[in-house]
Formats: structure tokens, sequence, C-alpha cells
């Protein structure tokens, strides 16, 4: 199993530097690794119809975001991190405290 590795991830920033979406930009939805492709916010919006159903007694026509290539994207900003913070305290800690 290669796993491929990409200038972006998921909830990066990011620009789109050229194609028909050339200078939007949004926050990465998806990342398709096996066909290099992303899904950014607010990029490529497609229409779908969808066929009638219980939930859409009318059918519908659902406006989403498209796939574009990875290597039209350009990184603005990483997603940070958020630091996970112990909560066990280790037994030392509670024998000092008690002491």
């Amino acid at each position: 199993m290669n796993r491929v590795k990409f200038h972006v991830k998921k909830g990066d920033q990011v620009e789109v530097i050229s194609g028909n979406f050339r200078g939007s930009s949004g926050r990465i939805l998806a990342v398709f690794p096996a066909k290099q492709r992303v899904v950014v916010e607010g990029v490529r919006i497609i229409k779908k119809h969808l066929r009638k159903s219980q939930d859409n007694p009318g059918g519908k026509i659902a406006e989403r975001e498209g796939p574009i290539h990875i290597s039209n994207v350009k990184l603005i900003e990483r997603e940070k991190k958020t630091e996970k913070k112990a909560t066990k305290k280790s037994k030392k800690e509670a024998e000092k405290k008690a002491a």
C-alpha cells in the first residue's frame, strides 16, 4: 500500500492558479488521491439532477462543488492543529498532591 503525499490536505486554505476557476479561493473539503483531485469550497459549482424520492417528492436540481485537479491549486494557509492536553495525571503527581 503506497501512500501518495500531496502538498495540500483536507481543511487547508487554497487558491486556484489555473483553469476556468483561476483566482478563486476556498477551503479543501475532500481529497481524492487515486484520481489526484480535490474538492474546494465554492469552486466549480455543478448542478446534479436528483430523481423523485421520499425526501424529494418533486425531484430536485442540487448545486454542489465538483473536483478539480490537485496541480491547479496553491496552498495559502495550513489548517491549524489543535493540541490535545493530557487529561490523566501520572500516579506520582497524584501522590505528591495527596502528601
